[in-house]
């Protein structure tokens, strides 16, 4: 992905948009999202019974002059939102054109606009056969480009091992947030202890299961060999209409039960093709699915 902002219009329309979080999720910082904390805020919300313990700094004297009771000023205090856009870059995510992996890149670099154009913070994961890497959180507009430096250095490598990359980032990552994680699900060893990892943890997980069109519909016939792009083993397969029948039938029981454990924990799952381009994927597809309003 090269190093470069976003064309004009499409960079526009990222500024008007917000991230949704279906979670409260506490930030470390304040910015222009409402949070329940009551504190120093700047709007008044309630009074509540003073109780040993409480910041004296928030008593009303006026209430206490007059009344001879302590009670304690509460305010809405804003926080900000932290957003963690996790990237599997195993070598399964180079199949395509554009790739799997190129196409999350380039998702994951416009929603960091929109976190960092609405003074939210935003961080990368990058995801193997364990975490790869783990970027601290960034905030302000300018840091878009620390953010695409790390973007425009991926390439695919390893194999996939999301159980332990992501329980390890869930561990690892200091401020829980909306979690946006990009991968084919081209895992045996699955996905589900990784998802329940983040959730444990207080993030509130979006799942974006990425195929490529020849994913979706082989287009070959025939006899071929096929290689594993992440285990290098090689299979001679007669492609025919029976086993590709079975194919899609195993490509659907996986989609069906990725798309069911969301639903059951709480968390989101988009499935999307690389063919669909990314900025309609981006303003079209994460608005009707929750993610950005």
């Amino acid at each position: 992905m090269p190093r470069t902002i976003f064309q004009p219009e499409f960079r526009r329309k990222l500024e008007i948009l917000d991230l949704v979080s279906r979670k409260h999720v506490r930030g470390r910082g304040k910015g222009e999202r409402r949070g329940p904390k009551r504190g120093s805020g700047v709007e008044f919300r309630d009074f509540r019974p003073y109780a040993a313990g409480d910041d004296v700094r928030y008593l009303d004297w006026n209430i206490f002059s007059r009344l001879d009771r302590l009670v304690l000023k509460l305010f809405v205090e804003e926080e900000d939102l932290c957003l963690h856009l996790l990237l599997d870059a195993s070598r399964s995510m180079g199949f395509g054109d554009p790739s799997k992996l190129t196409y999350a890149a380039r998702a994951a670099a416009a929603l960091s606009y929109v976190a960092l154009a609405g003074h939210e913070r935003a961080a990368l994961g990058i995801l193997g056969e364990g975490l790869a890497s783990l970027s601290r959180p960034v905030r302000g507009r300018s840091q878009i480009f620390t953010v695409l430096e790390h973007l425009a250095g991926l390439t695919p490598q390893g194999g996939t091992h999301l159980n332990l990359a992501l329980t390890a980032y869930a561990r690892q990552a200091r401020s829980p947030g909306l979690a946006i994680l990009f991968t084919d699900l081209l895992d045996p060893g699955g996905f589900e202890a990784g998802l329940a990892a983040l959730l444990g943890r207080g993030f509130d997980p979006v799942l974006i299961h990425l195929l490529s069109p020849a994913e979706l519909d082989p287009p070959h016939r025939g006899d071929l060999l096929l290689t594993d792009a992440e285990t290098g083993e090689r299979r001679e397969v007669a492609l025919t209409s029976e086993t590709r029948r079975v194919y899609l039938e195993n490509l659907k029981a996986l989609c069906l039960r990725a798309e069911d454990f969301c639903r059951r924990s709480g968390a989101d799952y988009i499935r999307i093709s690389t063919a669909l381009p990314f900025e309609e994927f981006i303003l079209s597809h994460l608005t009707h699915g929750g993610v950005l309003a």
